[in-house]
């Protein structure tokens, strides 16, 4: 059974977007703040594809 990936991690956000690991980091830390904020339940260290996609522009369809 094949699954759907649901979650970016930092190495999939500073590719997709040129930066460095670190700065991804803290790009995901301060997403996850504002879903936590919104009552969701995050993970460290990782974020929803769907919530990035929507934060930046130009990735979303």
């Amino acid at each position: 059974m094949e699954t759907k990936k649901i979650y970016y991690t930092a190495e999939d956000v500073a590719i997709m977007l040129g930066i460095s690991i670190g700065t991804s980091y803290r790009i995901i830390r301060k997403l996850n703040k504002e879903l936590k904020e919104q009552g969701f339940i995050v993970i460290a260290g990782k974020l929803p594809i769907k919530y990035f996609e929507e934060k930046y522009y130009g990735l979303g369809a």
